[in-house]
């Protein structure tokens, strides 16, 4: 079941890269902001196309929760950053810099140490409500302290950061939420899940984090908002999985190769966001100048 469970989260994190680079891409030409924007991209193929993507992320996920733990499935979500950026370059006509492979590299490495070495493990589905309060509170105020300091009259990629910091937190709610919902789903069957809080809960958090995300691609570079959105999501959930779900990872001498895997994963990260920055600009074909985004 483990084995399925990260097989099921690499492919949520393939579509999820998918999604966002389409959705990038759309909104890469937009002048707006908040629901404004929304509504502007809904009408473009592109954005419709990485909204599939996020629906199938969402579909993949939610087999990969009921088959293993947090701990486990949103850390591997960590490859949605090589991912995205591996679909992003040919899509916005670029080419990723030789130095932008050993950061990939280092990504997968990483996570591969780390995740082996953790050996997460353990855990329920369902939290008692008295660990559910303080955990919705606490990731709800981050998030509004997040789209806070990124006001306007900010620096773009540090509104980037930020905004992308706090979808990050609503991810990884959501998918604490989505994971307790998926559970009572498979447990009782489809009349308890629409009973659930828990299943409108996830919704409402993932609709915000959508929508903090359309605006953190929008404000600034992908470069800085994909770091902070994978690692945020993947710090937060193993936080949520370990508070609410009672999941475990190894400790003692193992602390050693999962530092290693952590630090290996944002050199990997670093050597990527540089390697973007320094990213090849593609001629672009004269039947692509046509097509609208």
């Amino acid at each position: 079941m483990i084995g399925l469970a990260a097989v099921f989260a690499v492919a949520g994190a393939a579509s999820n890269a998918v999604g966002t680079a389409f959705q990038r891409k759309a909104a890469s030409d937009s002048k707006r902001g908040g629901l404004r924007l929304i509504a502007e991209l809904v009408r473009r193929p592109y954005w419709m196309i990485g909204m599939a993507g996020v629906i199938c992320a969402a579909l993949f996920q939610s087999l990969a929760l009921v088959n293993g733990p947090l701990a486990l499935v949103q850390p591997l979500f960590i490859l949605e950053l090589p991912f995205a950026l591996l679909v992003a370059a040919p899509l916005m006509h670029r080419r990723l810099p030789r130095s932008g492979w050993w950061g990939v590299a280092g990504c997968v490495a990483g996570l591969a140490v780390l995740l082996i070495a953790a050996a997460p493990h353990g855990a329920t589905d369902q939290a008692p409500l008295v660990r559910w309060i303080p955990a919705v509170c606490l990731c709800a105020g981050a998030m509004a302290v997040a789209v806070l300091l990124a006001g306007r009259g900010r620096p773009p990629a540090r509104r980037a950061a930020l905004l992308a910091a706090a979808s990050a937190i609503g991810n990884a709610l959501t998918a604490a939420l989505l994971k307790s919902a998926s559970g009572t789903f498979a447990d009782h069957g489809f009349t308890a899940f629409l009973r659930s809080w828990q299943t409108y809960g996830f919704a409402l958090a993932g609709t915000a984090a959508v929508l903090l995300l359309e605006n953190a691609l929008q404000a600034g570079p992908l470069a800085a908002a994909q770091p902070a959105l994978t690692i945020g999501d993947a710090v937060v959930s193993l936080t949520l999985g370990i508070t609410l779900f009672d999941e475990r990872i190894r400790t003692g001498w193992w602390l050693v190769p999962e530092t290693c895997g952590a630090l290996l994963i944002v050199a990997g990260v670093l050597v990527l966001s540089r390697a973007v920055q320094h990213i090849v600009v593609l001629p672009v074909p004269a039947e692509g100048q046509n097509v609208a985004s």
